[in-house]
């Protein structure tokens, strides 16, 4: 089968959207690939039809727990055998796996980024024809990108342990031409092709509502979109509890998930919010990442995150059907107080000289964050311009064009 009946066989779409076609032909011919898409591209369709295609195994290197979860499962039910390795397992479980995956049994291989260097791992995959490693959430590479973790700094470290380099290819929805720059480097990808799709998402609605009551401001917010589903996002886990049990109180349906949750607990209101028994889900900053839900119509940040990459990645989980959404940060300046605390106190390890670095590069993000929430002119050409991308000044489709209310 060629790249378009195997889209149409495994994954029922007539044609590629944007950008996906030009990544799989790249990957397909050897070439590494930096592909920065925005959250709702089809970023993982990119690699997945390479994974069939290639002779070889893929292995996907992602942090992100839920993401592996349901793409091994959606490849699973369409006949593709996959399967992740990372800390939900018991020892038992990740060892029977790693031994079916040294039988040749699995196509696609999800792994947690800390996990690529364990002996174990090593031992299975060092002489197998690797034909693919497709890095997720790539922006993790580089110290000059929001979430930056050191373990993505051991995937060369890996590739070279293996018989033969693989083609790579690093995926992100988020980065400035800097940070781009940094991944192809960190990887040392070889003459890379570079592709950057757009990260204008016409159908979403963006607008600031500056307030001093923001439990009354979500409330009138969320009264008039009875009818629909979305995501209210908060920086922290006490503030997550707070707003909804607000919510539960105000007879909303609602759950809620942050990280300090057991893995049951969160699992449980992830399905509710998925299978419309909630119409709201109250989180953190830890959902999101690899739910497809396509029928989000609103996203409401009750506290402005620390850096716009934060911000549109989790405002892009709305609209993924195409259909019109609203992204709304509700503001005020003592969520620039709460940031910036937070982020004094993530950064208190590593050398002095890191530490300076890090926390300059951070706190010139929450600045630029701190901007675009106070600014009176276009918010869309804001967010574009951050991003190196040329847009009119004005879009009529945000909150300081003023077009339409956001109720």
């Amino acid at each position: 089968m060629n790249k378009k009946e195997v889209l149409k066989t495994y994954f029922g779409y007539d044609a590629f959207r944007q950008g996906q076609d030009e990544v799989t032909e790249a990957l397909l011919n050897g070439q590494d690939v930096v592909a920065i898409m925005p959250t709702g591209a089809g970023k993982s369709l990119c690699f997945q039809i390479p994974a069939i295609m290639m002779e070889g195994i893929t292995i996907v290197i992602s942090p992100l727990i839920s993401l592996m979860q349901d793409q091994v499962r959606s490849l699973n039910h369409k006949g593709i055998k996959a399967v992740f390795l990372n800390s939900t397992l018991l020892p038992s479980e990740y060892e029977q796996r790693l031994r079916k995956l040294q039988k040749g049994i699995y196509k696609v291989i999800y792994i947690a980024p800390e996990r690529i260097l364990t002996k174990q791992f090593l031992d299975v995959v060092r002489d197998m024809n690797v034909s693919l490693v497709a890095v997720d959430e790539a922006h993790c590479v580089s110290q000059w990108g929001h979430n930056f973790r050191p373990d993505y700094l051991r995937i060369t470290k890996f590739i070279k342990k293996l018989k033969k380099r693989p083609v790579i290819g690093a995926f992100t929805a988020t980065a400035t031409q800097l940070v781009k720059e940094d991944i192809a480097k960190q990887l040392e990808l070889k003459d890379p092709f570079s592709i950057t799709t757009g990260f204008d998402r016409k159908n979403l609605y963006l607008a600031v509502l500056p307030t001093d009551n923001k439990d009354e401001m979500l409330r009138q917010l969320l009264f008039f979109r009875q009818d629909k589903t979305g995501i209210v996002y908060c920086s922290t886990r006490r503030c997550t509890e707070e707003v909804h049990a607000m919510l539960v109180k105000q007879g909303i349906k609602a759950v809620m998930y942050h990280g300090g949750m057991s893995d049951s607990a969160r699992k449980e209101a992830q399905n509710a919010f998925l299978h419309d028994e909630a119409a709201v889900i109250v989180a953190t900053s830890a959902f999101g990442m690899g739910i497809d839900k396509p029928d989000v119509s609103f996203v409401i940040h009750y506290q402005m995150p620390m850096s716009i990459e934060d911000y549109y990645q989790q405002a892009g989980r709305a609209g993924r059907n195409g259909e019109r959404a609203d992204c709304i940060l509700i503001y005020n300046q003592k969520d620039y107080e709460i940031d910036k605390s937070l982020i004094l106190r993530a950064f208190r390890t590593g050398t002095a000289e890191e530490k300076e670095r890090t926390l300059k590069t951070e706190m010139a993000r929450l600045e630029a964050m701190k901007a675009y929430s106070e600014q009176k002119t276009c918010l869309r050409h804001t967010i574009l311009s951050y991003f190196s991308e040329e847009s009119d000044e004005h879009c009529w489709n945000c909150s300081c064009c003023g077009i339409r209310k956001v109720a």
